[in-house]
């Protein structure tokens, strides 16, 4: 082997060319001479075989690291609100209140590792709606959680405003880093990263990831940003003894080992429900799942309180509406009744009633105010309810009861016109008196006709100066049903008038004889045949009111 003193800048076509004329030490000594003094420059490490560079290399792993760190931290919190950003458009994207607390549930156990879960609606001010939805529960599961002491589960101390089971004397609230710190994940978890893609860092089998690590024996509830809901951990059930034995007992026979529960409230703190979810194994949240929770729960509890807003606001427009309709049809010897009534979302004018009268009469009617809206359901109840006045004084002349009528609605409701049809019936002789104000005419179907009652054509009430039409009277055979329907049965199809009517009297054609043998069964034929596929929904704006009257 050469021993070569020091490294030297030699050429290698001078060096062939010195070596035929000396040795191979002369040689490279000569060139080395000719060529100068290497530059001052990084050593490079020889090409020759068992040669060690005589300088080492400089230290700058320490800068390096340092980068990549900052670089993995940013990483985790771009993951972080991506998942969150994510989770929050499914969120907005719910339609009511039951399609938001599903959603809650999943993002949640998405968010905590855990596969099953279940939320209890219970508003504070107790005024409803109250339910509660399972995920990966069925109804026999949620049934027996709730044989578990109200007082011994923490979601429903939540509900309650109770302390939760096992509270630590003080607890955190502040001091939490910021989620994909260091301090955050790594201390309970390891790496703040989420695993296998899951933003709450949770593990491959759906269990919170910290294990017995942290508040494990406490029901805790640290571990969130300042003003961070307080969530209540259960991180080993089986062992607690401090836990009411039904509820270990109930965790046993579902195979859940841990649960963890948050409150979910509004922006101003109004109680709206809370939430639970349970793993397979004994687990908890760490910090950082908690904090990712807590941001996406304050979201999903403004939301839901809104819901709330909405569900109660349609609850009162449809229990008012129900209240300016019949409760329940009357029973009139001689004829039996059924009636089926679709409301549009904002709430219609149209209006039907049976009333009886004096000497085994009936009197029926249907109608409807112009516009949509509370206004136009006010008004329609007011002239319901003058109908059934004028019905009871002058009922065996319908054109005198439309008349009364007309005038009312002229000097109360200047604004606003008016259809009806109003029939006096008979049922011992089936005679029927009827009369009509710009409304559709009854149907009369049964074993030998199916047809349009023959009534005058007239303006709606509040057109004219002054209304009046001819009444016409009908005799109907025993078995024979009339049909009265509103308007907004015939729009709702999409067709011309004219071919809503025919789609109307082939519907009555075609009806089994078993329908026509109850007027329950054929009001419900109608309606499939003449509003197929989903026609008759309630969000269509147009109400639809059918009323059948068959007579014995």
């Amino acid at each position: 082997m050469l021993d070569i003193a020091s490294p030297g800048r030699v050429h290698l076509e001078a060096l062939i060319a010195e070596q035929h004329d000396m040795g191979v030490c002369d040689a490279i000594e000569k060139c080395e001479r000719r060529c100068g003094p290497p530059p001052m420059s990084a050593p490079r490490t020889p090409k020759v075989a068992g040669i060690s560079p005589t300088l080492p290399p400089p230290e700058q792993t320490a800068p390096v690291d340092q980068l990549a760190a900052v670089q993995d931290q940013l990483a985790g919190w771009i993951s972080d609100l991506t998942s969150l950003h994510d989770l929050t458009e499914r969120l907005a994207r719910t339609t009511g209140v039951d399609d938001a607390m599903n959603e809650l549930l999943a993002a949640g156990a998405t968010l905590v590792g855990a596969r099953r879960g279940l939320m209890a609606l219970a508003p504070v001010d107790r005024h409803g709606p109250e339910r509660t939805v399972g995920l990966g529960l069925g109804r026999a599961d949620l049934g027996q959680i709730e044989t578990v002491p109200r007082t011994a589960t923490s979601y429903t101390r939540l509900l309650d405003g109770l302390a939760p089971v096992n509270a630590p004397r003080a607890t955190r609230t502040s001091g939490t880093p910021a989620p994909g710190s260091a301090a955050d994940g790594e201390a309970e978890d390891g790496p703040a990263r989420g695993r296998e893609g899951s933003p709450g860092g949770t593990g491959g089998n759906g269990t919170g990831g910290s294990g017995a690590s942290g508040t494990r024996g406490r029901g805790d509830s640290g571990g969130g940003a300042p003003g961070a809901r307080p969530g209540v951990a259960h991180p080993d059930i089986a062992t607690d003894p401090a836990l009411d034995p039904r509820h270990r007992e109930v965790a046993g026979r579902l195979g859940f080992g841990a649960s963890y529960a948050v409150p979910v409230t509004a922006h101003d703190g109004t109680h709206v429900g809370a939430a639970l979810w349970l793993y397979d194994e004994p687990a908890e949240p760490n910090a950082r799942q908690r904090h990712l929770l807590d941001l996406y729960v304050r979201c999903a509890g403004e939301l839901l309180a809104r819901h709330l807003e909405v569900a109660r606001a349609r609850a009162d427009v449809a229990a008012v509406r129900e209240e300016l309709l019949p409760s329940r049809l009357p029973r009139v010897p001689g004829v039996r009744l059924a009636v089926r009534h679709r409301t549009g979302p904002l709430g219609g004018g149209d209006w039907y009633d049976a009333l009886p009268l004096p000497e085994g009469a009936l009197g029926l009617s249907v109608g409807g105010v112009t516009g949509r809206g509370a206004g136009a359901m006010a008004a329609m109840g007011r002239l319901r309810a003058s109908l059934r006045a004028y019905a009871v004084m002058e009922g065996e002349d319908p054109v005198a009861v439309l008349s009364d009528l007309e005038l009312l609605l002229r000097l109360t409701e200047p604004a606003r016109s008016a259809t009806a049809l109003f029939a006096y019936a008979e049922p011992a002789t089936r005679r029927v008196v009827v009369a009509g104000a710009g409304h559709c005419p009854p149907l009369i179907t049964g074993p030998w006709r199916t047809e349009y009652a023959e009534t005058t054509l007239s303006a709606p009430l509040g057109m004219l100066a002054c209304w009046e039409a001819p009444s016409a009277e009908l005799t109907l055979r025993q078995g024979e049903t009339m049909l009265f329907y509103s308007d907004g049965l015939l729009h709702r199809t999409g067709e011309s008038a004219d071919r809503a009517s025919a789609r109307l009297r082939s519907a009555a054609v075609d009806a089994p004889f078993e329908a026509r043998e109850d007027p329950d069964a054929l009001v419900d034929h109608v309606l499939r045949t003449v509003l197929p596929d989903g026609r008759d929904r309630s969000d269509d704006p147009e109400d639809v009111v059918l009323l059948a009257a068959r007579f014995a």
